[in-house]
């Protein structure tokens, strides 16, 4: 399908990869992975003809039909959302027009008579565009947009709504749908599991596995990419690599052939050293010389193995928070609603009760719009209870993260200040390494918080609060904009914290490896599950 060969990318002096080559083949499952800034995104770019290779060739046939969703959803408006989605089918509605345009050659074929040839040609094409307009869905375009819209978590009620009216989130599951509803041969997703929660994602993983095009994906959600895709495309050290299998056999493969790769340096450098001592050695004796001069030659035409530098991850201990008692947290009755537009109210959850115990880790889960973020809000004191109490333990020092948490950050520190600030006594090396721990290094650390990406407002905000003495962590989708290796950097932070923990998060791989405890929120009554979070999915039959 797609064949990239020698390719060469750079910007500036900052080369990207140096003649690398890969295929996607039909129905391949390819996940691009590598460090941000390596050019996984540039990859897509390539493909879809918005940037140019410096070196190499790109070359796949014109007919194949691509559909590319990146995180930069241009403008929507003057649409209802059903309209926006099928607008995308570009191919389809080509063919539509093409369609009508032939039947009324043909009609018109009564009144003004085609030659043979001509009549043959026009049926021919006709053929074929209704062949290709079928094998495309053309057909059911309705229906499927519609499927498509319900599964990312649209209904009905909102097909005809305004895209302008839905927020900057839910634009991006319109997008999602668009792309999905033009039923390409070939799927470009850049990070589809972003604004989507438990449900739409495994709405969206059951979709793309009886996708019957090719797929190639970033994505940050390990448990996403594992079960779908067989192969691995790395992105990084100026090349590209190609492995076979899931995500865990590409960390597993990767490890085996940086050992391979340090065994073979060790090799090359004793040879290397063995010729370069023959050469000093015998270098001034003219008897040698024709053996000096082959080996020099030798030398110069070594291709010498470089070990691709690591990234750097700093082990960083977490200063043990103070004791809280054992009732950590205690729920009696509490119900919270939410004030309309029109005077109306609109209830959130109702009659909710319950505990929780200190070291409990407890995941939060429910369908979108349960409350489970309301529902945190209620225990951190972001928000009151319109009914009931929520009794907060002895000694219980609350850490509380959500996406309004970047908010506080100030866009005119540094990075270094702002943690400095908050914990002034601190000296240079803990907050050096505080921020290491959270993938800060060396100049990074004098950024201004202004020109942050999210991801990284995220790690900044969670370093600031694990560093403080909370002994009761609140997180709501922390895992948000973090790639899988920083999401593994906070799972282990949370996972050696010594104190409570509450967590929403759509990352089924991090609720799966924190929670001991669940507690859904549904229809406004709060179930517990006492077991992790594969004994709660049992339970639920899913």
């Amino acid at each position: 399908m797609i064949h990239f060969t020698n390719v060469t990318k750079q910007y500036g002096q900052r080369i990207l990869y140096k003649d690398s080559s890969f295929q996607v083949r039909p129905n391949d499952r390819i996940g691009l992975v590598g460090p941000n800034g390596a050019g996984k995104t540039t990859v897509f770019r390539l493909v879809t003809g918005e940037e140019r290779a410096d070196g190499g060739t790109i070359s796949f046939s014109d007919k194949l039909v691509i559909g590319y969703f990146s995180q930069d959803v241009g403008e929507m408006s003057g649409r209802s959302a059903l309209e926006e989605v099928k607008a995308g089918a570009g191919k389809i509605s080509m063919l539509a027009e093409r369609i009508t345009k032939m039947e009324k050659q043909l009609e018109q074929s009564a009144e003004q008579p085609l030659s043979d040839d001509q009549m043959e040609k026009l049926l021919e094409d006709y053929g074929d565009a209704q062949l290709e307009f079928e094998q495309r869905g053309g057909y059911d375009l309705d229906s499927r947009a519609k499927a498509v819209l319900t599964g990312l978590g649209i209904g009905p009620e909102d097909y005809d709504r305004p895209v302008e009216t839905f927020s900057g989130g839910w634009k991006m599951r319109i997008a999602l749908a668009r792309i999905l509803a033009l039923n390409p041969d070939l799927l470009l997703m850049d990070e589809p599991t972003n604004h989507l929660d438990i449900e739409s994602i495994v709405w969206l993983e059951n979709w793309l596995s009886t996708f019957k095009g090719a797929l190639v994906m970033t994505c940050h959600d390990r448990d996403f990419m594992n079960r779908l895709v067989t192969r691995i495309v790395e992105v990084a050290n100026k090349a590209i690599t190609s492995y076979t299998g899931n995500y865990d056999f590409y960390e597993r493969e990767r490890d085996i052939r940086k050992d391979q790769l340090l065994a073979s340096q060790r090799k090359q450098n004793d040879m290397l050293a063995k010729e370069e001592e023959f050469i000093a050695r015998f270098a001034a004796r003219a008897s040698h010389a024709a053996q000096v001069q082959s080996r020099v030659k030798k030398l110069e035409k070594i291709d010498r193995i470089e070990i691709p530098a690591e990234e750097k991850t700093v082990n960083f201990e977490f200063p043990k928070p103070p004791r809280s008692g054992n009732d950590v947290v205690k729920l009696v009755d509490v119900a919270k609603t939410w004030p309309l537009p029109d005077g109306k109210v609109k209830p959130v959850f109702h009659g909710v009760s319950g505990m929780v115990s200190r070291l409990d880790r407890t995941a939060v889960v429910g369908v979108n719009g349960a409350g489970k973020s309301t529902l945190l809000k209620c225990i951190a004191g972001m928000t009151e209870p319109t009914e009931g109490h929520v009794t907060i333990g002895a000694n219980v020092n609350i850490g509380y993260f959500s996406q309004n948490s970047l908010d506080v950050l100030n866009p005119d520190k540094t990075i270094f200040d702002e943690i400095h600030d908050r914990i002034p006594d601190a000296t240079l090396g803990y907050v050096r390494n505080l921020l290491g721990a959270f993938v800060f290094s060396g100049d990074d650390v004098y950024k201004k918080i202004s020109v942050l990406s999210g991801g990284e407002k995220s790690r900044l905000v969670l370093a600031t609060i694990l560093a403080s003495p909370v002994n009761f962590l609140i997180l709501d989708e922390p895992t948000n904009h973090l790639d899988i290796k920083t999401r593994e950097i906070l799972l282990q932070a949370i996972q050696d914290f010594d104190g409570t923990v509450m967590i929403v998060s759509h990352d089924r791989h991090f609720l799966r490896k924190v929670a001991h405890k669940v507690i859904e929120v549904d229809h406004g009554e709060l179930r517990v599950y006492n077991g992790g979070y594969e004994y709660y999915l049992q339970k639920k039959g899913h």
